[in-house]
């Protein structure tokens, strides 16, 4: 399913533009497919050291995002998704530079499987990047007001040479308010909380298929 969600979102990637680039087991996949088309874009922004590594081992040019200009589409999966494309990001650790590269782009395109598509987010664990001093501090203040269970993830560091706290135990009902109330606790540098910029586009694979998720179709 992974696999089809993949070929199906390079229908919408634009020729001749720079295409966002995301992080993990299905925009891996995604890039395996894009290579195919390499020589229809322009160039490629990655979210993390190892999908620049992925796209450049198939020849495609990865390009600093302070050297773009535009952005046409962001192609990336996602750990949750609710039915209004807030998702919730970073198992894979690249939060902070994934919502970056969603902030620029004009569409953001998620890829991923029927499993990831919930009625009420917050089963899986929400990740939050924090600057190492404040980890003691950022937990305190999650368990303070926030609720649920944050656990630092031991042994990971991210590319920005952060941590990440991942809250586990939450029931996320209000997602760009929870968003925003994380991201105003000092020490945070961001949370996978898609919420203020979620995703425009859904597409979803099933076993009877790829199903395309938009706030059309809602």
């Amino acid at each position: 399913m992974k696999l089809e969600v993949a070929r199906a979102a390079i229908k919408y990637v634009v020729p001749n533009s720079i295409i966002g680039v995301g992080t993990g087991s299905t925009a891996n996949f995604f890039i395996d497919e894009l290579a195919t088309i390499k020589d229809a874009i322009s160039g490629t922004v990655a979210s993390s050291v190892v999908t620049a590594e992925r796209l450049q081992s198939h020849g495609i040019e990865v390009i600093d995002l302070n050297n773009v200009k535009e952005i046409s589409v962001y192609i990336d999966g996602a750990d949750e998704s609710d039915k209004e494309l807030n998702l919730i990001k970073g198992g894979g650790g690249a939060l902070t530079r994934e919502k970056i590269v969603a902030a620029v782009a004009k569409r953001f395109v998620c890829i991923a499987d029927e499993s990831k598509l919930v009625s009420v987010m917050g089963n899986f664990p929400l990740p939050v990047e924090v600057i190492p001093m404040s980890v003691s501090y950022v937990k305190k203040q999650i368990s303070k007001s926030i609720g649920g269970s944050p656990i630092i993830r031991e042994g990971f560091t991210t590319d920005n040479g952060n941590l990440i706290l991942d809250i586990h135990g939450l029931k996320i009902e209000n997602p760009k308010t929870l968003e925003n109330k994380l991201n105003n606790i000092v020490g945070v540098v961001t949370n996978g909380l898609f919420a203020n910029r979620g995703a425009d586009i859904l597409l979803l694979g099933t076993p009877n298929g790829v199903e395309t998720i938009s706030p059309d179709f809602l």
